[in-house]
């Protein structure tokens, strides 16, 4: 309809859209108090043009705003899902009912019971069965379980916390 070419008059666009020129006239008010649109005076006739910069900054950023809503709704999905996968295999004391058997889930209790574990700090063998000992009496499983997931590193029977970046996913 309006591009920044092709400019067209209030009394065009009411023709084209098929309404009242005030009900223009409100809209364009709109449109101009955010920069979208802008207009030109030739003699007795307004001409309003499409600013299509203004309209490509407006359309990013709802994008960015649109997509950032987004992830905020995925994180916050996702963060229910854990909690429900917690309060599924935790008692009230905190001590794992069972250790899960499907991965994603293993995972998520793996992450809750390492969290509580410093980066930096290395632990001995039994410092880690002591800390895991407090969620489940299988310490020896969950300890392999660690290694193999990336959530520590160990040498000469030292155990490290990995970044969560490295933790399997």
């Amino acid at each position: 309809m309006l591009s920044s070419e092709q400019p067209l008059s209030g009394q065009e666009l009411a023709e084209r859209l098929g309404v009242k020129p005030p009900t223009i006239s409100h809209h364009i008010s709109k449109l101009k108090e955010v920069s979208v649109i802008y207009e030109r005076r030739e003699k007795n006739t307004i001409f309003y043009f499409l600013n299509e910069k203004s309209l490509k900054q407006h359309t990013e950023a709802l994008f960015i705003v649109l997509n950032r809503s987004r992830k905020e709704e995925e994180a916050m999905e996702l963060q229910k899902e854990k909690d429900q996968i917690l309060q599924n295999f935790l008692l009230p004391n905190g001590m794992l009912k069972t250790i899960p058997a499907q991965r994603k889930k293993k995972l998520i209790i793996f992450e809750h019971i390492a969290k509580n574990l410093e980066i930096g700090r290395k632990y001995t063998e039994k410092e880690i069965n002591e800390h895991i000992k407090q969620f489940h009496e299988d310490y020896a499983t969950i300890r392999r379980e660690f290694i193999i997931n990336h959530y520590m590193y160990r040498e000469n029977a030292i155990y490290e916390l990995n970044p969560k970046e490295m933790w399997a996913k």
